[in-house]
């Protein structure tokens, strides 16, 4: 998990895939962290990515950095543990001037059944874990 999270560092902004009546929609994140052994991101529960993944809960990530590209795929689980979105907010400080612990909007959510595969145009994918 600690290389899925370093790399998403590296790339600083990845793009997060949710279906929307059939159509893709794909939008820029940047914070990331490692919570229970999974990937936690963030968003705010009136965005239209969150409604999407509601509706349906398969996603896609992508990213980019030094060359390689990771993909990422799974299923969105909410969780409203605290615990959770404290790791979130002390592994992304710039978080904290847009949310807080109590916020009601603030929401948190792993990545189940993920998949993460490094790929690179001189090199095999690499499953990461």
């Amino acid at each position: 998990m600690n290389k899925i999270i370093e790399f998403l560092n590296e790339a600083k902004v990845y793009y997060l895939a949710t279906l929307e009546n059939n159509q893709p929609r794909v939008r820029p994140f940047g914070a990331a962290t490692e919570y229970n052994g999974r990937l936690y991101l963030s968003t705010s529960n009136d965005k239209n990515v969150f409604k999407q993944f509601i509706e349906n809960p398969k996603i896609e990530m992508s990213g980019m950095a030094k060359g390689k590209w990771i993909r990422i795929s799974g299923i969105a689980v909410v969780d409203e543990n605290l615990y959770a979105k404290q790791a979130m907010l002390d592994a992304n400080p710039f978080l904290k001037g847009k949310y807080s612990i109590d916020d009601d909007k603030f929401t948190v959510f792993y990545v189940d059944n993920m998949t993460a595969i490094l790929y690179s145009n001189t090199e095999e994918p690499i499953e990461l874990r």
